[in-house]
């Protein structure tokens, strides 16, 4: 295993995703907090990150941005994406119907401040938002979707981003 660590500034080696290794620190905005948003949906109860289906033609990139303010009423214009971070795939039912749903992981810099469910347009099941600390995501005991989430904000937290997107379960 190569010593990503010490490039990456974290402090074990098993602390990173192995797509991560050999990552170099990119730098950061530092007018923003590392912190990752994420919501809790109603569906079997857990957290995971705002998003949805991409419409016909739409970028990802833009559909990021849309389903921030459709999830979390948050002005498109003040979003700032970065890279994309990671990918999923999952098979899964949607109106009775076996779907395939790719799902991009995109690193977003927003203010606190300019989320406002009451700007919402499609709530979806949200029952809460939340911003954690990268140790919080690390040390809760709640379900937290995609696996290796945590792991993945903790690098980036410390300046890692992988240079292609990694694949997340």
């Amino acid at each position: 295993m190569h010593r990503a660590t010490q490039a990456c500034n974290t402090e074990r080696d098993d602390d990173l995703h192995p797509a991560l290794e050999g990552s170099r620190p990119r730098r950061r905005p530092r007018r923003r907090p590392a912190r990752l948003l994420l919501r809790y949906d109603e569906n079997g109860g857990f957290w995971a990150t705002p998003g949805g289906s991409l419409e016909e033609g739409e970028h990802p990139r833009a559909a990021t941005r849309r389903e921030l303010h459709e999830e979390l009423g948050i002005d498109e214009k003040t979003v700032e994406l970065g890279v994309q971070l990671a990918e999923r795939s999952k098979d899964h039912l949607v109106g009775g119907r076996e779907v395939r749903q790719i799902e991009g992981y995109f690193l977003a810099y927003v203010d606190p401040a300019d989320v406002d469910p009451a700007r919402a347009t499609q709530p979806d099941n949200i029952r809460e938002y939340r911003w954690w600390t990268r140790d919080q995501l690390r040390s809760t005991t709640e379900a937290v979707y995609p696996l290796g989430l945590a792991d993945l904000v903790a690098a980036v937290a410390e300046g890692c981003t992988p240079e292609q997107p990694i694949v997340l379960t």
